[in-house]
């Protein structure tokens, strides 16, 4: 018999998020996720999630208190029963501009929400994670590899996340769990949705992120979803503290 495929997203209502957790869902994982305010989009979510005949559940949390992070995460781990999958898609908005104008109190809070929030959320699955050799997924970005200018609030604590995955690779390995990252490059939503919308990238900066990418578009939630659930399956059973980028070619 077959043990159940179970999974926990952080983020789940965000453009990537959910499209996770859409995918895992209809490839046979109960899924459970957590979202910050919006809990009508949660309820859209789970519906969604249930038409692939598996369990939904989902729980508020806020990136900022580790409490919140921990209670939502024991809850959705004590209701799937199990954890297999464990995917951080969560993070706070990330304004675009330079590093010289960041306040370091702004750096401080951008860092616990990301770093700090990552580290909690393992923390609390990690004994799940070993009893089923699970593993571990975070999304971070592509601009730790190459530095985009303005967006270091984002590369400078989503690298913090990236050394914690192969830290937690290097220790973890021995119970059979594996950690590895995704780095988004521009999308059409998600995180890029929103700047477009802000108006933090102008048509000016589109057209030269464009120029930067070999392929010549910008990718999607759903290309992001692909390869977490590449690395989440035992297709990828061999690969751990790595990190794979969905950029169109913009790091290369």
């Amino acid at each position: 018999m077959t043990a159940t495929r179970t999974a926990l997203i952080s983020g789940g209502t965000g453009g990537i998020g959910s499209a996770i957790a859409l995918m895992l869902a209809e490839r046979g994982h109960d899924v459970a996720f957590t979202y910050r305010n919006n809990a009508a989009a949660a309820a859209q979510l789970s519906e969604k999630i249930r038409s692939f005949g598996v369990s939904a559940h989902s729980y508020q949390m806020n990136l900022d208190r580790e409490s919140s992070i921990t209670a939502a995460a024991s809850a959705a781990i004590n209701d799937l029963g199990s954890l297999t999958t464990l995917v951080h898609a969560a993070g706070p908005h990330v304004p675009m501009t330079h590093l010289s104008r960041v306040t370091p109190a702004v750096f401080s809070e951008q860092l616990n929400e990301e770093a700090a929030a990552f580290f909690t959320l393992v923390h609390t699955a990690l004994p799940a994670l070993r009893e089923s050799s699970g593993s571990t997924v975070a999304v971070t970005t592509a601009a730790t590899d190459r530095f985009p200018v303005r967006d270091g609030l984002s590369a400078g604590t989503k690298g913090a996340v990236e050394q914690l995955i192969r830290g937690f690779a290097a220790e973890e390995g021995r119970y059979g769990v594996r950690f590895n990252a995704v780095g988004p490059g521009m999308l059409t939503d998600g995180m890029a949705e929103r700047l477009i919308a802000s108006a933090d990238l102008d048509p000016h900066a589109l057209d030269v992120t464009m120029s930067r990418i070999p392929l010549k578009r910008f990718g999607s939630a759903v290309d992001i979803a692909e390869a977490v659930c590449f690395l989440a399956s035992d297709a990828a059973g061999f690969i751990s503290g790595q990190k794979l980028n969905v950029d169109g070619g913009y790091t290369v």
